[in-house]
């Protein structure tokens, strides 16, 4: 079953999707209020909130089920509203992601600040276009935390301070570690890169768990059990197994955005290459490519690796090259040992049913998809 039917299950997107529209709607009407200038604000935060898979809700709603959470209760409907939170923390980060990486798309479309700097461009306003579609995305990327604190908030506000409070120090660890996650991202794209691969893949995986493994997956079922009264050692048990399902979940992005078919992840193939993202799959290209004496790889990952002039057949060719390493078997052999190591210990939880089995099958979702 593909990721999108998995989260039609017990109408888990429907009712997230209901909630996001809600808060939109009186985003919408707080933004008209202020100015009637600030209507292309909840215009974006509306297109970024229409897209996405809704992983991190499911797997927070299905974490609360898989401990005893009951369907049809008012607590599921508590949980559908954190679930809602979640989201638009996720759309919050992809807005100031795709500033940092410069990136033309978003699941198809212009990303926000390439929208605000056509708008500026369209308009003839003064100043530089470019900066004002930058500092629009920035801000709308603070729009949708505050409105992600407010969603969080008011979620948990009739819950009692036993489930409340952990509750609430899961959500705001998630927050900061995925902050101190893109300042990492950041930092690796302006350190000194290969010349020594090892290295670089350690940074890569430490900037995959506090970026994108943890706010991904393993944050999200902590919370669900939490929510559902889990004591702190099966929420422990259960972060062990999140976080190397959100490692590989990751990882599988690093290949897609690479060699993934753009009708399927509506980013130009390829994206990840012009964007100059330091994965793993680039430090085993260059370390495998180093180990057979062929310099000639070397070089051209190293030299076209962030070239954002790069035109289709470059890219092409700078893919091929990192393929032809063998980097992407290695890539997918640690997808599976990670994945193994997170269904394994699914197993081992002893988790309520259906709640055990949905997790398993979101699980696969994440990390065999070709999206």
């Amino acid at each position: 079953m593909s990721p999108t039917n998995l989260v039609d299950v017990e109408d888990v997107r429907s009712r997230v999707d209901a909630v996001l529209a809600s808060h939109v709607a009186d985003l919408t009407v707080r933004l008209a209020a202020s100015s009637s200038d600030a209507a292309p604000l909840a215009d974006a935060v509306a297109q970024m909130l229409s897209g996405g898979k809704r992983l991190r809700a499911a797997f927070c709603y299905w974490a609360w089920r898989a401990h005893g959470g009951e369907v049809g209760s008012a607590a599921s409907d508590m949980v559908v509203r954190v679930g809602a939170a979640l989201e638009l923390f996720q759309a919050a980060a992809l807005f100031h992601d795709d500033v940092m990486d410069d990136s033309d798309t978003r699941r198809g479309l212009p990303a926000a600040h390439r929208v605000f700097a056509a708008l500026h461009e369209r308009e003839g306003w003064n100043g530089d276009a470019r900066r004002f579609g930058e500092a629009a995305a920035i801000l709308l990327g603070d729009l949708a935390l505050v409105v992600s604190e407010e969603a969080f908030a008011s979620a948990t506000a009739g819950e009692p301070a036993a489930v409340a409070a952990p509750a609430r120090a899961v959500f705001d660890l998630m927050r900061s570690e995925v902050t101190v996650g893109q300042y990492l991202d950041v930092l690796a794209q302006a350190l000194p890169w290969g010349e020594d691969p090892a290295a670089d893949e350690v940074r890569a995986r430490e900037v995959i768990r506090a970026k994108s493994a943890r706010y991904s997956v393993e944050h999200p079922l902590a919370l669900g059990a939490t929510l559902a009264g889990a004591t702190p050692e099966q929420v422990l048990a259960l972060r062990e197994v999140g976080l190397p399902l959100g490692e590989a979940f990751q990882l599988r992005d690093d290949l897609l955005g690479v060699f993934g078919d753009p009708a399927a992840t509506g980013k130009p193939a390829g994206d990840d290459l012009l964007e100059g993202k330091r994965t793993v799959l680039v430090a085993r290209a260059v370390a495998r490519a180093r180990a057979a004496g062929d310099d000639a790889t070397v070089d051209l990952v190293r030299a076209q690796l962030g070239q954002r002039d790069l035109d289709e057949p470059a890219v092409q060719e700078l893919a091929r090259a990192i393929g032809v390493t063998g980097a992407p078997d290695d890539v997918e052999a640690l997808i599976a040992l990670l994945s193994a190591r997170a269904f394994d210990g699914l197993d081992r939880l002893g988790l309520t049913e259906p709640g055990h089995e949905m997790l398993v099958r979101l699980g696969h979702a994440a990390v065999d998809r070709h999206a």
